[in-house]
């Protein structure tokens, strides 16, 4: 199924996130997890996609079972660097050929070792490009773009940022899912503007439950996403008196607060980054009132 039409029938909902393991022999254990959190009837599943295209066979495999197998439908993330037309269209028909219709478009990070890495060198400069080339190539499938409630590390100002997602839009995305954030005003603001710009396509929150102060830290040091001042306080505090386990206690209950404050404020959905870890999400999933 299309996701753009799952949307429109099925709002407000859960989805959810995934980053499979590259080992296959690690594969059984994440598909526990899939199968786990099938309780919370998520709308879909988004699979990450290696830089480069590094583990493109790992990401069609684990896609068609996830939907075959365990019944979930999944979005494909798909990156423009180290991307040909030859490798796009190649890859492309193989996902429609397995009966995946939902891509995920994106722009992606350098290969790793690569701080130097010219993305002016690609064939593909922009998630743009790739939303534009399926649009034309695979017009049957329904593309997402990914949207920045707080800037993209990289955008000059704001607003660039935020003309950059327009154009996403413009060339074909039919919805956007946002980078992970804590701040809801920051959310509903972003989206005020997008749809004051003419981009009136659904826009879906990310939502990261804390589990720990040091995962926390080193997720947010890779997306450029801020704690608001009081929570970090409070977390820094429950990890000096309680360690790992009341870090966990109130990031569960800001999260859970969170997710039903964008829910009960209209977002059409909030979309849980798992990080492959089932106790979580089904917590923040079983106090929704959705």
């Amino acid at each position: 199924m299309r996701v753009c039409d799952l949307i429109e029938k099925h709002s407000p909902f859960i989805s959810l996130e995934f980053f499979p393991p590259k080992e296959k022999e690690a594969w059984p254990g994440f598909f526990e997890v899939v199968e786990k959190l099938k309780q919370l009837s998520p709308l879909f599943a988004s699979v990450t996609y290696g830089a480069g295209g590094g583990t493109q066979d790992n990401t069609l495999e684990i896609a068609t079972r996830m939907k075959r197998d365990h019944g979930v439908e999944p979005i494909v993330h798909l990156t423009s660097v180290g991307a040909s037309a030859a490798t796009l269209d190649s890859f492309l028909a193989s996902l429609r050929d397995a009966g995946i219709e939902n891509i995920l478009a994106l722009r992606g990070d350098p290969p790793r070792g690569q701080a130097d890495f010219d993305f002016d060198s690609q064939e593909f400069k922009h998630a743009t490009d790739v939303i534009e080339f399926i649009g034309r190539k695979y017009p049957q499938m329904c593309v997402g773009g990914a949207a920045y409630p707080e800037p993209h590390p990289e955008s000059s100002t704001i607003q660039s940022d935020l003309d950059m997602v327009n154009l996403k839009v413009q060339k074909g995305a039919q919805f956007l899912v946002t980078q992970l954030f804590f701040d809801n005003r920051l959310f509903f603001d972003y989206v005020a503007r997008l749809r004051s710009m003419g981009a009136n396509v659904p826009v879906i929150p990310g939502v990261l439950p804390i589990m720990s102060l040091r995962s926390a830290k080193f997720i947010l040091g890779l997306c450029g996403a801020a704690i608001p001042g009081k929570f970090l306080s409070a977390l820094e505090k429950a990890n000096e008196e309680g360690g790992d386990e009341a870090v966990y206690a109130l990031g569960m209950e800001y999260a859970i607060r969170q997710a039903q404050e964008l829910i009960d404020g209209g977002a059409p959905g909030v979309h849980l980054y798992t990080l492959n870890r089932a106790e979580a999400c089904l917590e923040i999933g079983k106090n929704l009132k959705i």
